[in-house]
């Protein structure tokens, strides 16, 4: 397996259009965000995200702790996984790119249309004030792995 990342971005991008994977990508499931807190322990939250098609794009607010741990390039990973066999695992590792925005963030919205619904999700972002801040988290894919327990099990798995 190569270590140029090139190639693992061209694969992943590949891997991205997978059915598992945009099953996974446009569902209602929450991301788990993976990531190395600042004395380098491990931490997993739950998050809502929006695929644009090139990332995997957060919005959390500005005093949210994992911006603490979260910096411009920091390595994390995502998991995308459904509740129900046989399970289907989207599992994603790239970089964190941050950014601060003034107002809803625009992946933000259309997460919560997903989630709740058009009219619920366009109700609940109108109760932020327009001048709130978030902190974008967008995660360029470099490294893709699907599991389908159908015909894609864990490596460790003597089937």
């Amino acid at each position: 397996m190569s270590s140029d990342p090139a190639v693992h971005s061209r694969r992943a991008r590949a891997d991205l259009d997978d059915p598992v994977a945009r099953e996974l990508l446009s569902s209602r499931i929450p991301a788990r965000l993976a990531y190395s807190w600042r004395d380098g322990s491990p931490r997993v939250v739950p998050i809502w995200f929006h695929w644009d098609g090139a990332e995997i794009v957060m919005a959390t607010p500005p005093g949210a702790p994992k911006l603490k741990a979260l910096d411009e390039g920091v390595p994390v990973a995502i998991t995308i996984d459904s509740e129900e066999w046989p399970y289907k695992v989207l599992s994603v590792r790239g970089r964190a790119h941050l950014s601060k925005v003034t107002g809803v963030c625009v992946e933000y919205a259309k997460a919560a249309e997903r989630y709740f619904g058009p009219e619920q999700g366009t109700a609940w972002v109108s109760r932020f004030p327009p001048e709130v801040e978030m902190w974008r988290i967008a995660v360029t894919p470099e490294q893709v792995r699907i599991l389908d327990f159908r015909t894609r099990f864990p490596s460790a798995m003597p089937i």
